[in-house]
């Protein structure tokens, strides 16, 4: 077996389940979980530590990061907005947290209640609790609106920059760029991601792209020519911040995976598994629309992954 030449880094569970009115049982999550490892992705955000009463559907967060830690080598990710929820995702042991810090003011006003000066202080003091109570938990602060803003309108490009560094010095292990309104075309993307590997180097994180007006993929291809080799995407393209009007659709992860897969570019994801995986998200959300272009056509006459992968 060749190892992956990228990491998909699936964001359903939390970004995906965010975004929709039900409430996904806990056993249903658990076994969507499930089927997403058994597919071979091997990062998957499974939750946010937030309040119960703001998004309800995050209230087993506790109960579906047990189960997640009894997958062997899956990396267990959560997203938190402040020292409350990251001192929760450190007791419950996730391995990986993401901290959402916008580049927008008017976003982060209305997603974390936060100027972006007051959110860097608050990833710095994430940070000093992970050194003080789990320091083996890596941090990524995710530069959400880098990319434009249904609030705001532009985010200035020299802004993500100062931002990125910022979160860089308070202590995170990366800072990635995520195009929270699906306002990013491939120009753009490329020139952000460059520029950004060139300000923080290795410390340069994921590519967390959305399918808003229909250029996710075109853009995580503009980033991954940039340089980019970790892509968040969502099975059957589910996701969207509740607090940025307009936002929806994550990148699909099974047209994702397709993509660099027939381009030759491993991802350590078997696409029929993946396609699979669908089943238990529908049966957990039933009447839900999901989304994809593989899944609805199928592969195509020859496909030969099963055989690269030797399952």
């Amino acid at each position: 077996m060749k190892l992956p030449e990228l990491l998909i880094s699936e964001v359903g569970p939390r970004d995906g389940l965010q975004s929709v009115k039900a409430v996904m049982t806990t056993a249903s999550k658990l076994c969507w979980i499930d089927a997403l490892y058994a597919a071979g992705l091997r990062e998957i955000e499974v939750c946010s530590f937030v309040p119960a009463a703001l998004l309800p559907q995050m209230a087993d967060a506790v109960d579906v990061v047990r189960h997640a830690l009894t997958l062997p080598g899956l990396t267990v990710m959560a997203l938190v907005p402040n020292v409350r929820g990251a001192r929760a995702a450190f007791a419950a042991g996730v391995h990986k947290i993401t901290i959402p810090v916008s580049a927008s003011e008017a976003h982060s006003l209305s997603n974390v209640r936060k100027t972006r000066v007051q959110m860097v202080e608050e990833v710095r003091n994430i940070v000093a609790l992970r050194n003080e109570i789990a320091p083996t938990v890596k941090i990524e602060a995710g530069m959400s609106t880098a990319f434009g803003c249904t609030i705001q309108g532009e985010v200035k490009e020299d802004d993500v920059m100062w931002l990125a560094n910022e979160v860089i010095r308070a202590g995170v292990d990366e800072s990635g760029l995520s195009d929270t309104t699906g306002m990013a075309n491939p120009a753009q993307t490329r020139r952000l991601f460059t520029r950004l590997r060139a300000e923080i180097g290795d410390k340069a994180g994921a590519a967390h792209m959305h399918n808003t007006r229909g250029l996710g993929l075109a853009n995580c291809l503009a980033a991954f020519d940039a340089g980019v080799r970790t892509f968040d995407s969502s099975l059957g393209g589910l996701g969207g911040c509740p607090y940025a009007p307009g936002a929806s659709g994550n990148v699909v992860t099974e047209d994702l995976v397709f993509m660099f897969e027939a381009m030759g570019v491993r991802t350590g994801v078997d696409l029929d598994r993946l396609i699979a995986a669908r089943e238990p998200l529908q049966a957990g959300l039933p009447g839900e629309p999901i989304y994809g272009m593989t899944a609805a056509v199928g592969l195509p006459m020859g496909w030969q992954q099963r055989a690269q992968y030797g399952n």
